[in-house]
């Protein structure tokens, strides 16, 4: 048997799975591709998380993409991150390519054309089912690491929220929020401070500078109601094909702190209502976060922790997370280890920092008697990628450099046309897109405030009056009193007497 005969076999028998499984592609040997040395991921192994990596160019989306599709096929629904507006295209078939067929008859897998079902979502103003969630949901620990709060900070927002709950004050939005905390410092102060202790003015403009910053990023279109529902990310279509769920982010790249927050509040309200699944034969949901570097990019010390702890646990609940990012230093190290799957694609050498990250990533792979990792990773091609997965006791696959399948849906955007037709026929559109803005902490406490404003003023009025009519009383008694005086003064007895007085004076 001679190196190629060993190394297909090798390919092969390791990537022979019991379950379900998804082809990405066949592997590659000294540059050539393998043919019928099908490289396969377990579906039982999605929810032990994965990264796709690579150089702007390589073909990063396009993996994302035929994992999708795949998933899809197999009523495995998804969710993805659409940061550069070129995902949209999986609602719809590809059109093909001589291109297409060549590379898959390399591969040795035929190529079928398909569309998949997709639902549009968005976070800010684009058109899509609406994301929200409330202040509430965060809780205080969640909304302090969001903000990069001090412990001082945070001790007052936990103050906030306690006494928000204490009095049946709905926090929904940022608005809420900030009227709390002007409640706080002003009106309320000695109420708060009565009860909770006393609130530091500084801190208080502290936390209120921070918030407006949220806002300025469009938290404020992302906090209030109805809140979005974990589980309509679960649906399956009518064939029983996973729904893939697309979040057009196209217009929040320059807004990481926005991104980083939803993200945060998605994977915890995930973590809380999903039920564990224990040792299950496929993930429950499979979420990819492309261009990943935007979340911790931002991210403070204290988020980094909360994120890598909730990559650690969420795997229990059947989720899987992609982190799709140029890098993979973009990702930190406690994530980065958590990663089951790892999909490579090529890496640029231009500087002394380039060559170093690439060492770095080629030790992140097992070892291979067929390749030198480091120079497999900067002579990749386009559409190309070292793949190294989990089989299903858990082990690591053989590594295989990868000629990847091509997806088989559109490799370009929607028309605005489609997008519409999308959006005109989702079933979340209905529910999610009105927002609401009930009676919540904001309106209850301008009603407070105005109330107790009424009553002082109406105090205020009635010493007033009560003043006055002192004045009355002391005026009225005086006038009677003059008007005695008057009445005795020229009653004819006082004047008779008087001009009697004279006389005799004049005598």
């Amino acid at each position: 048997m001679n190196q190629t005969e060993a190394f297909k076999d090798l390919i092969i028998q390791g990537n022979t799975f019991k379950g379900l499984s998804i082809t990405v592609g066949a592997a590659m040997l000294e540059g050539q591709t393998i043919t019928g040395a099908h490289v396969k991921i377990p579906l039982k192994t999605m929810n032990r998380h994965g990264l796709i990596a690579g150089a702007t160019g390589t073909g990063k989306t396009k993996t994302l993409q035929v994992l999708a599709e795949n998933l899809s096929e197999k009523g495995v629904p998804v969710l993805l991150m659409d940061m550069k507006g070129d995902l949209s295209g999986i609602a719809k078939a590809s059109e093909g390519h001589p291109k297409i067929d060549e590379r898959h008859e390399k591969i040795g897998l035929p190529f079928e054309a398909k569309d998949f079902p997709v639902e549009l979502l968005t976070l800010s103003e684009q058109n899509g089912v609406r994301l929200r969630a409330t202040v509430s949901e965060f809780g205080p620990v969640l909304f302090s690491r969001i903000l990069d709060a001090t412990d001082a900070q945070a001790g007052i927002i936990a103050i906030l929220f306690k006494y928000c709950d204490d009095k049946s004050l709905p926090l929904l939005d940022l608005k809420d929020f900030k009227k709390v905390l002007q409640y706080a410092t002003d009106e309320g102060k000695e109420e708060i401070q009565d009860l909770y202790g006393r609130i530091s003015t500084a801190s208080a403009g502290s936390i209120l500078r921070k918030i407006v910053q949220l806002e300025q990023q469009g938290a404020d279109i992302f906090f209030g109601e109805k809140s979005f529902d974990v589980d309509d990310l679960l649906r399956l279509d009518d064939n029983g094909r996973g729904k893939i769920n697309i979040i057009r982010l196209t217009d929040i790249q320059n807004r990481p702190k926005l991104f980083s927050t939803f993200m945060l509040s998605l994977l915890a309200e995930i973590y809380s209502t999903f039920p564990e699944q224990g040792d299950s034969d496929q993930p429950e949901l499979v979420i990819f976060i492309d261009e990943a570097h935007l979340i911790f990019k931002e991210a403070s010390k204290a988020l980094h922790s909360q994120i890598e702890s909730i990559v650690k646990l969420i795997r229990s609940k059947g989720v899987g997370l992609y982190f799709v990012t140029q890098n993979p230093t973009d990702v930190p190290e406690g994530v980065l280890s958590q990663l089951g799957l790892k999909i490579q694609h090529a890496l640029r050498a231009f500087t002394a920092k380039d060559r170093k990250a690439i060492k770095l990533t080629a030790e992140n792979y097992p070892d291979s008697e067929y390749y030198d990792t480091k120079e497999v990773l900067t002579s990749l091609g386009t559409g190309e990628a070292l793949v190294s997965a989990l089989d299903e006791k858990g082990r690591p696959t053989p590594l295989a450099a990868t000629m990847m399948r091509a997806p088989m849906s559109r490799m370009d955007i929607l028309t605005d046309a489609e997008i519409e037709e999308i959006n005109r026929k989702s079933a979340l559109a209905p529910k999610y897109n009105d927002a609401v803005d009930r009676e919540s902490a904001y309106e209850l406490l301008n009603a407070k405030i105005k109330k107790a404003e009424s009553e002082e003023a109406k105090e205020k009025a009635q010493k007033e009056r009560a003043t006055v009519k002192r004045s009355s009383r002391t005026s009225s008694r005086s006038s009677s009193t003059e008007k005695a005086i008057i009445k005795v003064l020229t009653s004819a007895t006082v004047i008779r007497g008087v001009l009697g007085i004279l006389g005799k004076l004049i005598k």
